[in-house]
C-alpha cells in the first residue's frame, strides 16, 4: 500500500484574534463600538440644529427690542432699565450657547477614539482588508480636547 502524504489542514482566510479574543467577540465588539461613533455623530447634529434655532431665536429677539426701543423712544435718551436687562440676559444666554462649541469637540475626539478603536480591533482580530493593507487611522494624541467642566461667562477655554 502506498502512503499518500496527508492533506494539510484547509487554511483560513482569517487568522487567529490576538490576546486571546474570539472572531466573535471582536466582531460585536468592534459593531458596538461602530454603534456608538454613529450615535455621537446623531447627537452632533442635533446639537448642531439647536443651536442655529436658539441663535436665530436670539437674534430675532434682539431686533424687536432694538425695534422696540425706536419706537417708544425714537433712539433718544438710551435704553430703559428693562431693556437693558432683557440685553444682559440674552448676553448671559448667548455666552451659555458656547456649550456646543465645547461639546462638538469632545464629540469629534471621542468619535475619533471610537473609530480608531473598531479599526484597530478589526485589523487585529480580522486581519487585513481585501486590499491587503487595513487603513487605521491613530487614535488623538490629547487624552481630552475640552478641559471646561461648566459653564460660566468668562470661563470659556475653546481649542
Amino acid at each position: 500500500m502506498l502512503a499518500t502524504p496527508e492533506e494539510p489542514p484547509p487554511v483560513s482566510p482569517v487568522p487567529p484574534a490576538s490576546a486571546g479574543l474570539s472572531i466573535l467577540a471582536a466582531t460585536e465588539l468592534q459593531d458596538h463600538l461602530l454603534v456608538a461613533h454613529n450615535d455621537l455623530e446623531r447627537l452632533q447634529r442635533l446639537l448642531d440644529d439647536a443651536a442655529q434655532a436658539l441663535m436665530r431665536h436670539f437674534t430675532y429677539a434682539a431686533a424687536h427690542m432694538d425695534a422696540a426701543v425706536v419706537h417708544l423712544h425714537g433712539g433718544a435718551h438710551g435704553e430703559p432699565p428693562t431693556i437693558q436687562e432683557a440685553r444682559q440676559t440674552l448676553a448671559s444666554a448667548i455666552t451659555a450657547l458656547q456649550f456646543q462649541d465645547l461639546a462638538t469637540q469632545l464629540i469629534a475626539h471621542t468619535s475619533r477614539r471610537l473609530r480608531s478603536c473598531a479599526d484597530r480591533l478589526a485589523r487585529d482580530a480580522l486581519g487585513d482588508d481585501e486590499d491587503g493593507a487595513a487603513v487605521v487611522d491613530e487614535a488623538p494624541l490629547r487624552p481630552n480636547p475640552v478641559t471646561q467642566d461648566e459653564m460660566d461667562a468668562g470661563s470659556i477655554e475653546l481649542f
